[in-house]
């Protein structure tokens, strides 16, 4: 755990998506030890259970369903008198697999959880910080949330639109006091990769799997993604607390934050290379990993 000085008095609200493990749980923790007071989500009531016993004011939210998004948005600006100081969208999943394979149930319910909740959550909070003259909205994208790589495309998908969604989103807010920030991280020390095998095995499975012309390269890829390899480059989640902390503490927040070497190597991959070396660039790096 990161232990940061003290920058802000005590009553600072928060509310965190995706609190159940990783970069939520951490964010939780680590804001309330910086006198923050922190609204923790999660999808299930037995981590919502949980994060209440941690001590932290725990609500149930998820993204793909509308009425648990209205509940906890409306409970929290309740408890805070409607002066909420900013909100942490996280906690996406992805659907892994060529384009082609994914059957458009899974685009549909992945776009829901990963996009149009997000969307549902914030519109209903910002009023309330409109009111108060200033807050802080921080999404947490990823580096393939502005370059592709193939076999991510739904995820990859979710992200450019909310990449989009948030760029919009900052030039409407602008000069009411209300500060809107990216985090683009790469490779985190997470769950991700282990709920994205229970992902593709749920929409694609079997069946799918022995009719795919990619059937070869989806065996190696879970053979490496079953090994769990750290990578050279794979942070803890503070990292990405690190850069939260910037976002929702300091008098001039950055419109994006990049965590990770690769997530700035394609950051300025995407700024020189053009488009088709940048592809070339993005395909080796995707068949690195098979």
């Amino acid at each position: 755990m990161i232990d940061y000085p003290e920058s802000f008095p005590r009553h600072r609200s928060i509310l965190i998506t995706g609190c159940s493990s990783g970069i939520g749980a951490v964010s939780a923790h680590i804001l309330r030890g910086r006198n923050w007071r922190v609204f923790a989500t999660a999808r299930r009531q037995e981590d919502v259970d949980r994060l209440a016993e941690e001590g932290f004011e725990a609500l149930q939210l998820d993204y793909e369903d509308p009425n648990s998004i209205e509940t906890a948005a409306n409970s929290v600006l309740q408890l805070t008198d409607h002066k909420l100081d900013a909100v942490f969208n996280n906690g996406a999943y992805a659907v892994p697999g060529a384009l082609e394979d994914i059957p458009t149930e899974a685009m549909r319910a992945l776009f829901e959880a990963n996009f149009i909740g997000w969307h549902d959550l914030t519109r209903r909070l910002i009023p309330a910080m409109r009111a108060n003259s200033g807050g802080r909205i921080v999404q947490c994208s990823s580096v393939l949330g502005f370059v592709a790589l193939k076999y991510r495309g739904a995820y990859t998908a979710s992200k450019f639109a909310l990449e989009a969604y948030t760029d919009t989103l900052r030039q409407e807010l602008k000069g009411t006091g209300i500060h809107v920030s990216l985090i683009e991280p790469g490779p985190i020390g997470t769950r991700f990769t282990e709920n994205a095998l229970e992902n593709f095995d749920r929409w694609i499975g079997e069946t799918g799997l022995k009719a795919s012309v990619h059937r070869k390269t989806y065996e190696k890829r879970r053979v490496r993604m079953e090994a769990g390899e750290p990578g050279p480059f794979k942070l803890p989640p503070e990292a990405v607390v690190k850069k939260l902390i910037h976002a929702v503490e300091a008098n001039r927040p950055k419109a994006r934050y990049h965590v990770t070497v690769p997530t700035k190597v394609m950051a300025a991959a995407k700024r020189v290379l053009p488009t088709s070396l940048l592809d070339r660039f993005c395909i080796r790096a995707a068949d690195s990993e098979e």
